[in-house]
């Protein structure tokens, strides 16, 4: 996982006319692009890239486990509420993410993982970001990068949203079932579980892709 970094170079132009990321139809989502793209240029190759947060603490859940048939296998059992969230960001075409392990989940650390995303777009290329209308996401104070347009997601639909199963990967693969006994520890362990997933874009890329958002995108 790549540490926080200065920010690069940014516009503030909103992205919508009310100052934020508009809704998108998945039923007709080349129509929608074509409505939010109005600014990029037609020939620029377009990455659609899905972002969300997930919250990574010492309270931690229980996973399937192989056992021996008739035994009662045991997992840890933490009641601590120590925790960090886990910005994450997938382009599922090109099997590449971006991602930071923060202590909130708020405006300024939304806005330090879009710097993050735009850092890891494309050279010479355009993001669609998808995503779901959390606070931080739709709040006007955020500055968003030159080569990144935010689109939201339809409300209460985080089947839309693939990076949803990316935490389920995560947390059934690598985060579950252990104690923390620190920040420090969470972190470090959200680190390294995000940068197992960096290790596998073909992994990334059979979570990821959805045809609705991808068809006639190269």
């Amino acid at each position: 996982m790549t540490a926080p970094r200065t920010t690069p170079r940014t516009s503030r132009h909103p992205p919508s006319p009310q100052g934020g990321p508009r809704r998108t139809d998945t039923k007709n989502f080349a129509r929608t692009l074509e409505a939010h793209l109005g600014r990029v240029a037609r020939r620029k190759p377009i990455e659609i890239w899905f972002q969300d947060e997930a919250r990574i603490g010492q309270k931690n859940g229980l996973v399937r486990q192989w056992a021996r048939r008739g035994t009662r296998p045991t997992q840890p059992a933490d009641q601590r509420y120590e925790s960090a969230y886990l910005f994450g960001a997938i382009c599922p075409a090109r099997g590449v993410v971006a991602g930071l392990a923060l202590p909130f989940a708020d405006t300024q650390a939304m806005q330090l993982h879009i710097d993050e995303i735009a850092l890891h777009v494309a050279k010479g290329a355009h993001a669609v970001l998808l995503l779901d209308r959390a606070g931080w996401h739709t709040t006007g104070a955020l500055v968003w990068p030159k080569n990144i347009t935010p689109i939201l997601l339809p409300s209460r639909s985080p089947e839309l949203n693939p990076v949803e199963q990316v935490w389920q990967f995560l947390r059934a693969n690598f985060l579950s079932n252990r104690v923390f006994e620190t920040y420090d520890d969470i972190i470090e362990a959200s680190c390294e579980a995000w940068n197992r997933l960096v290790a596998q874009p073909q992994t990334i890329t059979s979570i990821g892709m959805r045809e609705w958002a991808h068809i006639g995108q190269s």
